[in-house]
């Protein structure tokens, strides 16, 4: 059974591996998102985010989802495309994947164990749920779709300030 976040493996949006366990030591936002949703222009905060933390030890991924009203309909390089041209974004993006149900990346099914939603309810309800985790792989808190990014800076700061293990 898997113990923290850097258990895992993703596949970059460039279809290279992506073994979590190379971001030991650092705080991640993991962010499922979509590029034709309401929240989309979210991808503006997380980069401001990324910017401004990353030389601290944040590390902002995104995954691309196209379970939510079919808000990222597009073929990973478009995905890529979009995000960079339009919002700017140079945090790492993983390749579309899915976050509910049987086929769901074995990190979103250990996100969501280890952070349930509203009432205990483990679903994604929606795009950009997020996920702060702290330098020792420990799922620190969930965030709703509609907790804008710039309202992290708290719990990144204190995460941040935290000593590795």
């Amino acid at each position: 059974m898997s113990e923290s976040v850097f258990d895992f493996q993703a596949v970059s949006i460039r279809g290279e591996p992506a073994d979590l366990a190379s971001q030991r030591g650092k705080v991640l936002l993991i962010v499922n998102t979509a590029s034709e949703c309401g929240f989309t222009p979210q991808f503006k905060g997380l980069e401001k985010l990324w910017q401004d933390y990353g030389p601290r030890g944040l590390v902002v991924v995104g995954f691309p989802s196209n379970e939510f009203g079919g808000q990222d309909p597009g073929a990973n390089d478009q995905i890529a495309s979009f995000c960079e041209l339009n919002y700017g974004v140079s945090f790492p993006m993983m390749e579309k994947t899915r976050v509910n149900g049987a086929e769901a990346h074995p990190l979103w099914k250990f996100l969501k164990s280890e952070k349930p939603g509203f009432l205990g309810t483990e679903a994604i309800k929606w795009n950009f749920t997020k996920f702060l985790v702290g330098r020792d792989g420990q799922v620190i808190k969930r965030y709703a779709p509609n907790d804008a990014p710039e309202k992290l800076r708290g719990d990144i700061e204190t995460a941040l300030a935290a000593k590795p293990a």
